[in-house]
């Protein structure tokens, strides 16, 4: 039974630690397929390497907490064991949520681009493509207002 409750715990910590969701100027989502972009084209004046802070959507902290009171009512028997328990779902609930949060954490690029029509803006996106100054790129923006640069 405790082998049982420390893989459901295991388990519980490892959904937390899967659920990041991607900021690539290269991954769309399933809303974005098949729908239409406004595409305006410019050049990068500027690049600067920044992180982006992790979510803290709530899973973290759920998980942790479930995991560690099953981790926790491991321990001792009766009220011992239900305190502990209770103890192990605090604990685990901080550690669930700073997991979270440190797991979607990122390294991404403020990209300053000049658009053709004179207009400067700037996008915030993940770091898996990189832009140098003078690079010739698309903008692309959908009707909810994502932005992302591509070369």
């Amino acid at each position: 039974m405790k082998n049982l409750q420390f893989i459901s715990a295991v388990a519980i910590i490892a959904l937390i630690t899967g659920c990041a969701s991607s900021q690539s100027g290269e991954v769309y989502t399933r809303d974005q397929a098949r729908a239409t972009q406004n595409v305006q084209l410019g050049v990068v004046e500027f690049v600067k390497e920044v992180q982006v802070e992790g979510s803290q959507s709530g899973l973290g902290t759920v998980a942790g907490g479930a995991a560690g009171g099953v981790l926790g009512s491991t321990v001792g028997s009766g009220s011992g064991s239900k305190l502990a328990a209770l103890g192990g779902a605090a604990v685990g609930a901080v550690a669930g949520n700073k997991v979270e949060e440190k797991r979607t954490q990122y390294t991404g690029l403020e990209i300053t681009v000049k658009l053709d029509s004179g207009k400067v803006i700037a996008v915030v996106q993940e770091a898996d493509v990189q832009f140098a100054v003078g690079d010739r790129v698309r903008v692309l923006t959908d009707n909810k207002g994502t932005t992302r640069v591509q070369k």
